[in-house]
């Protein structure tokens, strides 16, 4: 009897531990990142719930599926919007726009509706955030907000983020430079340009080029889990930017590609209307410096470029 009853209370115990199996929501996350986390929690043990426009995740419009996954779940990354990789028509402005705004809306409406709230939730932002800087770098606390299209669409997404007042939910927007990794993001067209002989430096190249390597925005989001005292705006871009120019020399010798043909301001304009995009994601400066984590004693895996890009290389 003893023997059957310490039996029942392990399988007790089991089945407790899978019914409380952990759980995260990446809303937007059928994308590059939303990809990559999602991999990495699964494999981490986690039940991972994706809120996207596709048929096989949570829709948008489905307020009790979105609540009902917020439930109980330990974190919320939200990287739902509309791509900025496209011409700045006034229909694409509004989408780019209303993508964000509405998104965030519902996700911090839906939170309000929760019995047992997600304890933390990261809301996508952008370096883009900042002024045009080759003078100096941008931090959290010194850096410039700048003005325009792009920028206003920064300061509306993170105003409607931290509107909401979530008293069991702590809220943090990543400001993401651009992010480095070998399954997507803008690796594949850079990487497309040096093959065919286009890899030199864009522009004059002294804009400033602020990057993060994809692992290390992940652990940024399980460094600030962990350290609870932590919310509000982190800039997520290693701490060693480089101009264009530097980038892409250092891009060819990961490639070994010895020769790239520079690209004119000119040339960059029909380029850009050609492949419909617009010359703001090559020729604005971004210089940011991630000052925060730094104070806060976060360590990046991948600091400099050079090793950053040897890395992804290594992965192909």
């Amino acid at each position: 009897m003893l023997y059957m009853g310490i039996v029942s209370l392990i399988n007790l115990t089991f089945y407790s531990q899978l019914l409380m199996k952990k759980k995260i929501v990446i809303a937007g996350g059928t994308g590059f990142i939303g990809g990559y986390l999602e991999n990495y929690f699964t494999n981490q043990g986690y039940t991972v719930k994706i809120i996207s426009r596709q048929a096989h995740t949570i829709l948008w419009n489905n307020e009790n599926g979105i609540i009902d996954a917020l439930e109980g779940a330990e974190m919320l990354i939200n990287l739902a919007g509309k791509s900025v990789d496209c011409r700045y028509t006034e229909k694409n402005k509004a989408e780019i726009l209303t993508s964000r705004i509405d998104t965030t809306t519902i996700l911090g409406n839906c939170i309000l509706k929760c019995t047992n709230a997600p304890t933390l939730w990261f809301n996508s932002s952008t370096a883009t955030i900042y002024r045009h800087a080759e003078d100096r770098p941008m931090t959290e606390s010194t850096g410039d907000i700048g003005s325009g299209f792009s920028v206003g669409i920064a300061t509306q997404w993170e105003k409607a983020f931290f509107n909401f007042n979530l008293p069991s939910t702590r809220q943090v927007a990543l400001r993401m430079a651009i992010v480095l990794g070998d399954e997507g993001g803008v690796m594949h067209p850079l990487r497309n340009l040096v093959r065919f002989g286009l890899g030199g430096k864009q522009g004059n190249g002294n804009q400033r080029f602020s990057w993060i390597h994809i692992d290390d925005l992940k652990d940024i989001i399980l460094f600030i889990q962990q350290h609870q005292e932590m919310s509000g705006v982190y800039n997520c871009a290693a701490p060693g930017p480089v101009t264009n120019k530097e980038f892409m020399k250092l891009l060819r010798a990961s490639m070994h590609v010895s020769f790239g043909l520079n690209t004119p301001k000119w040339m960059l304009k029909i380029g850009a209307i050609m492949i419909h995009t617009e010359t703001e994601l090559i020729l604005k400066s971004r210089w940011v410096l991630p000052e925060r984590l730094t104070n806060e004693g976060f360590v990046f895996k991948h600091p400099q470029l050079k090793q950053a890009l040897e890395a992804i290389a290594e992965n192909k």
